[in-house]
């Protein structure tokens, strides 16, 4: 078993295999057994290329082939930076099938991230593309080089002189046969972290085909689903709420889009016949915009499924009449618990609640700051454990301590409140972090890098609402010596900072106000830059 992997106990682990949630098989093997199935049924297309379910195991394979003679082995980890492509979908069931543990990042990291994940997850390879959105990924990879010596191999996917091709790693001889069970971990995701860095989140393959499972069981993901990608397919919502592995776990089409624009995406659903599409609350304002003025025919879409930070009231109301189709809310996170409004929900329970958990086995407990469990419809500390929530982030024992109970209940860091038929409310967040449209952000991670600025004497990071994104990035400055905006944001992206993570806004300030133990007072930076935008 993967080194730095919390194991589940025994008991609860026998039990959820007595119930049938865990089946032993992996996420490769969820691919062979649709070939088989539905050999020529289309499983991917991207800006007109298409693979059937049958060709895109033939793609993997010789990919999978490729990765073995240069030595990729089971449980090896491998980051990977690709954006939505079809040559994404092929790298990371290649990898599944060797039961080598993809690294999820994101297109928008830079040097500072993928500096980290590769040191820190030991990583053999580093896959990227060679340049994106006007992005050179091959200087970082030179970079990355430098300072990870784990990394034997660096592939692009595009033409590059300096690194190995992906387009040259087919191959037409069988690769050979990796035993990969369920138990075995599947990949490595991103937290969304709230002290520097994120953490790794370790999923197996057994945990996350129960979720594919449940989830294509509630948001009715059928063959015949054709599911719309804009959001970067890397993150946990897109990839399994039911998102593209709960496709190709229902033997549906997946359409990739690189981007969430009206311009590009509504053209898509019109053609493609696009019957289901996953969003975060900014882009349905978006999209709700542009349907004022866009002619394009949307009526095949049955289903928008929205996630990833909370939906305003006022924006869910106007969804169902604009575009004709079911709004399903989505909460979850990347660390396990996955919660959905249902089809047949009344529209005020759709519009007000952010779900109930998918699973009957998923335990819920809302409690104050003494973990004592509060009554139905108060507000308090939600907690977690269940058949897909990990008992342990990865190589962070420290931490574990802190996000997990005695008995093994996930501290969520989210404030809420259930309703008497378990329906969850969304109501804050206790961790000091930025939700910035969706992208988690730690405050303390984008401290620390203004802090090392010779001009910034202290800096606090707060939320300040957005009506768009929902919350932007405030830093609050006391400086040392005279420096302007330009300047500080032009040093963070020296520093390799992730485009999302630059601070929205600087405001400058003499003195922080403190709290009745000395310390910043956050609450009060967050009402004092709440008055300023007036939302």
């Amino acid at each position: 078993m993967l080194e730095g992997f919390t194991l589940w106990p025994e008991e609860r682990a026998a039990f959820y295999r007595q119930q049938g949630c865990w089946e032993g098989y992996s996420l490769g093997e969820m691919l062979r057994r649709q070939a088989v199935k539905r050999p020529h049924t289309i499983a991917v297309t991207a800006y007109g290329q298409s693979y059937t379910y049958e060709q895109l195991l033939a793609r993997s394979e010789k990919l999978a082939a490729g990765f073995q003679q240069l030595g990729i082995e089971k449980e090896d980890r491998v980051v990977v930076q690709l954006p939505n492509t079809m040559v994404y979908v092929e790298t990371v069931f290649a990898l599944f099938l060797l039961g080598a543990l993809p690294v999820f990042a994101l297109p928008s990291h830079r040097y500072n991230e993928i500096s980290y994940f590769c040191q820190f997850a030991e990583a053999k390879a580093y896959i990227a593309p060679t340049t994106y959105q006007g992005f050179d990924y091959e200087q970082l990879a030179k970079q990355v080089q430098q300072v990870a010596p784990t990394v034997e191999h660096i592939m692009l996917a595009g033409d590059t002189d300096e690194f190995t091709s992906l387009n040259t790693l087919y191959r037409e001889e069988a690769m050979q046969a990796v035993e990969v069970t369920g138990s075995d971990v599947a990949f490595l995701q991103l937290s969304g972290g709230t002290t520097g860095l994120s953490k790794l989140i370790p999923r197996t393959h057994d945990e996350y085909i129960y979720t594919l499972k449940r989830s294509v069981e509630i948001c009715d993901v059928t063959a015949d689903t054709r599911f719309l990608v804009v959001l970067p397919v890397a993150h946990n919502y897109p990839m399994s709420s039911p998102g593209i592995l709960g496709v190709f776990y229902a033997g549906g089409t997946v359409v990739m889009c690189d981007t969430p624009s009206a311009d590009e995406a509504f053209p898509l659903i019109e053609q493609q016949k696009i019957t289901m599409v996953a969003l975060v609350p900014p882009v349905v304002i978006q999209w709700l915009y542009a349907a004022k003025y866009r002619q394009e025919n949307l009526s095949s879409l049955e289903v928008m499924l929205v996630g990833g930070a909370k939906l305003s009231v006022e924006v869910a109301k106007e969804v169902m009449p604009t575009f004709g189709c079911t709004l399903q809310q989505v909460f979850g996170m990347a660390e396990g618990l996955v919660n959905y409004t249902r089809l047949d929900d009344s529209e005020e329970r759709i519009i007000h609640t952010q779900g109930k958990p998918l699973s009957t086995l998923d335990e819920v407990k809302v409690v104050d700051e003494d973990d004592q469990e509060v009554p139905v419809n108060t507000d308090g500390f939600l907690l977690t454990r269940g058949p897909y929530t990990i008992q342990g982030y990865y190589k962070a024992p420290e931490h574990n301590q802190k996000s997990f109970t005695s008995d093994g209940f996930y501290r969520t860091g989210d404030l809420v409140r259930v309703d008497e038929a378990g329906y969850i409310t969304v109501t804050g967040r206790d961790k000091d972090q930025v939700n910035r449209g969706g992208e988690k952000i730690a405050a303390e991670e984008v401290e620390n890098h203004l802090l090392a600025h010779e001009a910034v004497f202290d800096v606090a990071v707060v939320a300040m609402p957005d009506r768009f994104l929902g919350e932007k990035i405030c830093a609050f400055i006391i400086k040392n010596k005279e420096v302007d905006k330009k300047e500080l944001l032009q040093f963070l992206e020296a520093r390799g900072l992730a485009t999302y993570k630059i601070p929205d806004r600087i405001e400058w300030l003499d003195a922080f106000p403190e709290t009745a133990l000395g310390k910043v007072s956050k609450k009060e930076l967050r009402l004092l830059i709440e008055e300023k935008v007036g939302v």
